[in-house]
């Protein structure tokens, strides 16, 4: 049977701590001649445009012996009024599995369902669950454990901060979510997260309540691909939820923060934070790659 990583929950727990475990390992280059994907096709496919989804999962590949294909709608015959089911299953011929980034999730809902090698969530416009891979190995590398540790998210509930709701609800870490009204995460991923989870996770107005005495604190653009004609209003809405030396100073004296990237500098963060000493930003962008790898490793490898 294949299986699919359309969002965190795909995972068990013990699947999810195995897999940021391996990943560690592959970072600090353990079984670094082993190859478990030579002769096997992996499919990238792009509805956006991407530089550490593609680059990670290229890189990642490539170090695990096989060979990334690389594809947006206007390569294939999507772009001429193929159907996605039909698409999906040709596709399912020639590669051993697929990530994809799309503007709609239902559009990689569709393809899984159609497909007969696992799809892969690189991104959609309701979760980011490779985000919140690298996310929860970069916590882990940073405070050594998951449980007690409090996260502050601060911006817009978006696809990453959906994701990052069902890590903290899985791997037991609190989590406060700061965002204006309005722009909270989806409802039905909160409620699903906080009926199952190991940990408390609260949703707040205010920024400097959310990143009282927190260990980590989180944040991404407010506006993201698709949204331009949000924007100045969006960033009307925000201007309260920045992450910067004086949000800094209400968290702990050594909090890490977190950003997914790209970054709109002066916006969300200032430059004094993300290139301070607190920032784990770069080391979280560099984690895409090591749990990418251990993910592939789990989703194809043959059975025990």
């Amino acid at each position: 049977m294949k299986r699919d990583f359309l969002k965190l929950t795909d995972l068990t727990r013990d699947e999810i701590t195995g897999l940021l475990r391996r990943a560690i390992d592959l970072k600090g280059g353990k079984d670094a001649s082993h190859c478990p994907l030579i002769g096997k096709n992996i499919g990238l496919f792009f509805e956006k445009p991407s530089t550490r989804t593609r680059v990670s999962f290229e890189a990642g590949i490539y170090q695990l012996g096989g060979n990334a294909v690389c594809m947006t709608p206007a390569d294939l015959q999507l772009g001429r009024g193929e159907t996605i089911a039909d698409t999906a299953k040709t596709l399912s011929r020639y590669l051993h599995a697929i990530m994809m980034r799309t503007f709609s999730h239902e559009t990689i809902e569709e393809f899984a369902r159609n497909s007969s090698i696992p799809v892969i969530n690189g991104l959609s416009d309701l979760r980011h669950p490779c985000q919140a891979l690298a996310d929860a190995m970069t916590l882990l590398e940073k405070k050594g454990k998951f449980e007690g540790v409090k996260m502050a998210y601060v911006g817009d509930g978006n696809n990453v901060c959906n994701s990052l709701i069902e890590a903290a609800a899985v791997l037991g870490f609190d989590l406060a979510v700061a965002c204006p009204e309005g722009y909270e995460p989806h409802m039905e991923t909160l409620e699903n997260a906080r009926a199952a989870a190991r940990s408390e996770i609260v949703i707040l107005r205010d920024p400097r309540e959310a990143a009282g005495m927190a260990d980590a604190l989180y944040t991404d653009v407010w506006v993201s691909m698709g949204q331009e004609n949000l924007a100045e209003a969006k960033k009307r809405k925000f201007a309260e939820y920045q992450i910067n030396s004086r949000l800094l100073s209400c968290a702990k004296k050594d909090v890490v923060v977190l950003h997914c990237l790209p970054a709109h500098r002066g916006e969300e963060i200032t430059d004094e934070v993300m290139d301070g000493p607190h920032s784990a930003v770069f080391d979280q962008a560099e984690n895409r790659m090591h749990t990418q790898k251990a993910l592939l490793e789990l989703l194809l490898s043959p059975p025990q």
